[in-house]
This record gives structure tokens, sequence and C-alpha cells, in this order.
């Protein structure tokens, strides 16, 4: 808190200024824990918190949550007897006032409701406020309960003073367990609920059932817990709760599992375990999210909410022990004790990264939060210019890779055996299509079309891979528009990927560039005579490796991906790894990794795998992975970045993201990550992701499907988009955030739709 201490004396000691801190967005609900209809109420579905001081009654505060109406809403409610436009809350340690998270990382502020029963408190859930701007909040309100008890102004109160004010839940004798109730999901999950079993026991007497009989299960459960919560999304309702289930995690096969919810008359949900149920775990609220995605039927959302800690945590670990079983096709027990740990730390998807922002940084982010700027408007996309119009191919082919240029401000389409070039007007800011590489084929006339491309030479070359001939590559002339040089790589061992000697090595005159085939690492050089691999820099690797990606950093050094999920840091070829990661079990399909080397994302279907490089403890504490090795109990936590299971439900796709990028340029920082799924593009401040907050993204849909997209090299806001019969760019403000309304879902009557869950 004592980073605030210049803050608090810009406003709170002014006794003249009426308002203290106002928090401008956010939910107001009231909560009924023992309320079997509803346990949570929305009451301001848009709303904004403010500390206010009371007029003419010193050392009293006042917290004041009103309601905020869209445009010309509130002159068709003045009319009313009764608008309930704000209430009104004398700050005192009656209030109980304390302080939590939602899953997707946004603030929340409870405290008791004293007018109400006994067990009723409100809640409001700081939608989109960052963790100072909570933590100012917070202590703001500590400082008025300080004033209130107390009749002194708390302008010189040290920190410690205030830990009276925390509140300390007491310890409350647990309730008896509340009956089970099979509650019928609506509408779009009517379709995946099962009819009671012809075989189930109905005997059992009503209250706490038995467990459906064992014969029930499609095979042996693994996991068993007889009572707990189910949720079901809803849409403008949240997570619903369907009743008391039992849940299950049942073996089908050798490596095979599904997840089942049930009560007394049998099963009524029954997964299969893969990626697309994109499961979400969040320890703060002892609730798992997932998806249930099924051809021809509408995406669903469900949660589980365990009635405690030890509950929640043997779910993890059993439920992610069956997942990587069912991915690799392996017995979790077989692998070592180190790689155990690395997988089972991938659970916690709450906890913050070693990066810390500085207090002034800090300070800066709470004022710019307390008191915005009005955001410019510039949220339409930019499509390429009209004026020269990109001939369509009649061969039915749509657009199907995107390399953005180092130099010139180009960008090169690949589209069947055409690569469309396209140029950044600096006029109109738009993309201007400028020609086309028409019928790419090699130097001895066959025509083939290009399965990878990499510029070369300041983008005056192209590196082109023919799928039919996976031994050579194919150089281009981008300014002749045609392939001009065949380079046989080796007779025998075949090139699946390519990346530059140097992540900035395109834009010099650098010749040589990394070649992986699915099981090696080599050094290609055109300038040799014969074959052009160089062979005092490969190596093969023992295994099945199935590499799957290769990226390098500023200074060469090396990252590799596998279809197995594996990663292998590398300080330079022709050496082993210095770093292995075990796979997590999903299939690795883009690497990259910022200039320094310090961060890594990998992508896989359903998300992003984010690594830190750097060593944290032992011998090597302060290298990175590329250089030394991470100690045995000590490697990196690998992050997950997903998309929440609410918005997946709302986008309506089995998600497949595109190779994640981030922004990229000389002596620029890396702040962003982007991809894309089905018809939307999705960025990540990188900044909000290294305090921990990993679901803060922003989005953009689109009419057609995304096929890959890139920010400009040496800029971070924008960002070149390739559908798959156009080509835009977009100005990162144009993303935002997941609303009903960007999710292209339609709006409710509300000005703010902020998609939101109470787990």
């Amino acid at each position: 808190m004592n980073i605030f201490r210049s803050l608090i004396s810009k406003v709170w000691q002014d006794p003249n200024a009426a308002e203290v801190v106002k928090i401008s967005t956010g939910q107001l609900f009231l909560l009924r824990p023992g309320n079997i209809r509803t346990s949570r109420e929305c009451i301001y579905n848009d709303a904004m918190a403010t500390i206010r001081r009371v007029p003419n009654v010193e050392h009293n505060f006042l917290l004041v949550i009103t309601r905020v109406y869209e445009e010309g809403g509130q002159e068709l409610l003045e009319d009313e007897d009764e608008t309930d436009e704000e209430r009104e809350f004398l700050i005192s340690q009656e209030l109980e006032f304390r302080t939590d998270k939602t899953p997707e990382g946004d603030p929340t502020f409870v405290w008791r409701d004293l007018a109400g029963d006994v067990d009723e408190f409100f809640e409001f859930v700081a939608i989109g406020t960052n963790d100072p701007t909570k933590v100012f909040f917070e202590t703001c309100m500590y400082r008025a309960m300080y004033e209130r008890k107390y009749a002194r102004s708390a302008d010189s109160v040290a920190e410690p003073d205030l830990e009276e004010f925390v509140f300390r839940p007491r310890t409350v004798k647990k309730p008896p367990p509340r009956r089970k109730v099979a509650k019928a999901p609506s509408t779009s999950s009517v379709e995946e609920v099962k009819p009671p079993s012809p075989t189930a026991n109905t005997s059992s007497p009503k209250g706490k059932g038995k467990a459906p009989a064992a014969k029930q299960f499609p095979g042996t459960p693994v996991y068993e817990l007889e009572e707990i919560e189910l949720y079901h999304w809803e849409g403008e309702q949240g997570f619903v709760n369907q009743g008391i289930f039992s849940a299950h995690i049942v073996k089908t096969g050798q490596y095979s599992y599904v997840l089942c919810a049930s009560t007394d008359e049998g099963i009524l949900l029954e997964h299969d375990l893969n990626s697309s149920m994109n499961p979400k775990f969040n320890p703060r609220m002892h609730s798992v999210t997932w998806n249930h995605v099924k051809e021809g039927q509408d995406v669903n959302s469900w949660l589980f909410a365990f009635p405690s800690e030890e509950e929640y945590s043997k779910f993890c670990t059993i439920y992610l022990q069956c997942g990587w079983e069912t991915l690799n096709q392996l017995p979790f027990s077989k692998i070592k004790e180190e790689d155990r740990r690395y997988v089972m730390s991938s659970t916690n998807e709450d906890v913050e990264m070693l990066d810390i922002e500085d207090e002034e940084e800090d300070e800066e982010e709470v004022l710019s939060e307390l008191d915005p700027d009005e955001e410019s408007e510039s949220d339409s996309e930019e499509e390429y210019d009209d004026d020269e119009e990109e001939p369509r191919p009649l061969d039915g082919d749509s657009n199907s890779q995107l390399t953005v240029g180092y130099r010139g401000d180009n960008a090169f389409v690949v589209r069947g055996n055409n690569i469309g070039v396209f140029r950044h007007n600096p006029d109109s800011g738009a993309m201007r299509y400028a020609g086309t590489m028409s019928k790419i084929s090699t130097p001895k006339g066959q025509v083939f079309k290009p399965q990878n491309i990499m510029l070369h030479e300041q983008d005056t070359k192209m590196v082109l891979m023919n799928p039919s001939d996976p031994h050579s590559l194919y150089q281009a002339d981008v300014e002749y528009g045609k392939v001009v040089e065949e380079w046989k790589v080796h007779d025998d061992i075949t090139v699946s990927h390519i990346a530059p000697t140097d992540k900035f090595a395109p834009t010099t005159h650098e010749q040589t560039l990394v070649g992986a085939s699915h099981n090696a690492l080599f050094r290609i050089d055109p300038r040799i005579s014969g074959s052009k691999m160089v062979d005092s820099q490969y190596k093969q690797y023992s295994g099945k490796n199935k590499f799957s990606g290769v990226v390098t950093t500023a200074s060469g050094k090396l990252a590799v991906a596998s279809e197995k999920g594996d990663l292998r840091l590398f300080d330079s070829i022709g050496k082993n790894a210095k770093t292995a990661l075990p796979p997590l079990g999903d299939p690795i399909i883009g690497i990259d990794a910022t200039a320094d080397g310090r961060w890594i994302v990998a992508t896989t279907k359903t998300y992003l795998l984010l690594i830190d490089t750097l060593i944290g403890e032992g011998k090597y504490q302060g290298s990175l992975g590329f250089d030394r090795s991470f100690p045995a109990t000590a490697k990196p936590i690998p992050r997950r970045l997903r998309l929440r299971n609410e918005h997946v439900a709302y986008m309506n796709h089995d998600i497949s993201l595109t190779p994640a990028r981030f922004n990229t340029g000389e002596g620029q920082e890396e702040n962003a990550i982007v991809t894309s799924t089905g018809q939307f593009v999705i960025a990540w401040d990188f900044a909000k992701v290294k305090k921990g907050l990993f679901d803060r993204y922003e989005i953009k849909k689109y009419e057609d499907k995304v096929v890959q997209d890139n920010f400009r090299f040496g800029d971070d806001k924008e960002i070149i988009v390739a559908l798959k019969n156009n080509v835009l760019q977009v100005n990162k403000k144009a993303l935002k955030k997941p609303t009903r309304q960007s999710l292209g879902v339609g709006t409710g009557a509300s000005r703010s739709n902020i998609v939101n869950a109470p787990y």
C-alpha cells in the first residue's frame, strides 16, 4: 500500500473534494448464499463505485454504487416513481468489507448488507480494473473505516494500523448438504442431456442419495465426488446453477476418459476428455469450467463448483493426468518426477509472473484509470484500396498464408500457386494491392503451391518450400516475381521448417538460414556448391521428435517445438538442447520468441503456451534456458493463455488458433501477442499477461474466416489481417473487450455488456 501514499495525498487531503475515488465500470450483485432459487442476483448491470465524504460530518464516508444508463435510458425512466438509481452504504468496520477476483481476473469488492438477512452481501465487480487501482480503492476504504472509528484524520496512518480493518472470516460450521436437484438446462444444452437410464437405481430415499451404480458408466470411474454444484452458461443470465450432482471421471479405454455428471436417476452429462474442452481451472473459486463441442450443435459451457479446496485440487490432479494420457497415449506414471511436476504446474492459471512493474508505472496506471481520457474512435478496419483491384483466381483457391515484410511496408499472401503483394498506403493507412507473383513454378517450369514462404535479404528475395519436393528450397526474386533458383539441401534429408539465422537477419544481406527436418537441425548456405546443407552444422536427434516449428532470437539462439508438445532450447546448431521441456500433450502448431529470448509463445489448437526462459534459482540464476539448463526442481511454470469458456460458447465454433506472434521491431519491446480463430482476431496485452492476467484479451470479428494475422514490422499497433478472400489492416484500438456486441451476438438493453460470470 505504500506505493499509493503520494496518490492518496492528492485525493484525500482536500476536504472540499466530495469524491475521494471512483471506479467507473462495474456491476452490482446481491449475494444470498442460502437461497436455492438464486444465490447471485444482478442489481445494476452497469454501475460505478464511488467513495464520498458525508457532507458536514467529519471523518465519515459513504460507499456509493450508482446505476449507469445507456444514452437516453435515464429519460425513459424519469416518470417512474422509483428508479433505484443509487445505493449508499456508510463505511464502517461492520460492513465486513473484503476483496476477491473473478476467474477472468476482474477485482470484486464484497460487503455485508446490514439491512438484509444475516447471510446477504453485496458484490461490486470492477470490470476491467487493474490491480493497482483495486488496491488503491481498497486502501481508501480502510482509511475511511479508520477515520470513522477513531474520529481523526488518516493522513499519517501507517499501513500496519489499517490491518485491523482487513476482514478475516470467522469459522462457521458447515451446513448440511442440500438435496440433489437435477434441473434441466435451458434450450441450447438440451440435446446433450441424457434421459434417465432405465437401469438407474431409484429406490434410494430423498436427500443425500447414493452415487449411481458402476454398471451405469461407460467404464471404470477413476474419480468420484458425491455432491458438487453444476452450472451451465445461459447467455445474459451467466452461469446458472443446475443443482447438486455427482461428478465422475470415467476410464473408457486404455488412454480414453469421459467426464460425467449424474444424479440418482442416471447420467446427465458424458463429455469426452479432449483439447476442445478447453478446461479453465480457478483455484480462487475452487471451480473448473469447460466447453462441450459437438458437430452440428451449439457450443456449450459448463462449470463444476467444488465444496472445498481439497476436492478441487484432487479433481485437477486426476483430470490433468487423464487428459495427458489421452493426448500422449502413454501412462502418466511412466514419465520422470520432474516432468510430472512441470505438467501439474500448468493447472494454476491464477499466479503472478516474475516481472513486477515499478511503483511509478503502477501509479500512472491508477491515475489513467481513475481519470480516463476519451478513447479515439478509430474502430474501423482499413481494407486494401479499391483503385487497383486484386484479380480473383478462377481455380477456387483462397488465401492460405501471410508473411509481413521487413522493409517497404509490404505484405505477401499465398493464394494457390499465386502470391499477392500488398503495400501499406501512408496516405489512406490502408493496404493497397500492388501486384501478383503469378503461377509460382520451379526453374524447370513445374507449377506448385508454396507450402511455406520466408522473406530474405532485405525483402528482395523469398525462400519457398515446395510440398512435392521436400529435399529442396526455391528462391524467388521479389521484384522480378519469379522463382530464379533451386537449392538442393540434401538428397536424404527433408526440409520441414525454415527460419532466419537470427530474428532480424532478413533486414540484412545475411545469406544463411536455419532448416529443420522432423528430427534434425541444420544450417543452410546457398553459396556453397552442391548440397546447400552445412555438414559441420548439422545434428540429428534420436527418437521420433516430429519437430513442428523453429524460431530464432536476435542473437541466433533457437527454440524448436514438436507435434508432441515439447520444447527444446538451443544456444547454437550442432549441439544438444540446453533445455528440454516435456510435452503437455497438445501438438504445437506455431512458435515465436521475443528478440532477447526471455519469452516464448507456442500455439496449440485451443490455447497459447507462454514460457519464461529466465532461470529463477540455482547455480545459473539469472541466465536464460537457451544458455544453461534449468535445475531439475525449478523448471519454468508453463502458462496457458485461453479463451474464456463463456466466450467460446458465444463464438459457437470449435476453437482453432492460428500461430501467435509478438509484435517485432529492432530496438522495440514486445508488448502484444496476436492470433486468431475462425472469424475473430484476438490480441493480448503482454504487459498484463506478465502480471498474471492471462485472459485479458481483446477481439474483433470479421465476416469471413481469418487465415493469419501479424503486426507490421516495427509497429505494435497496426495488424495485417489476411481473410480467406481479403487483406486488410486494422489498428489494435479497433479490438474491443469481449462483449455480446464484439462477439457478434447482438446487444441487450444496457450500455455495458461485458461478458461476466461468477466463476
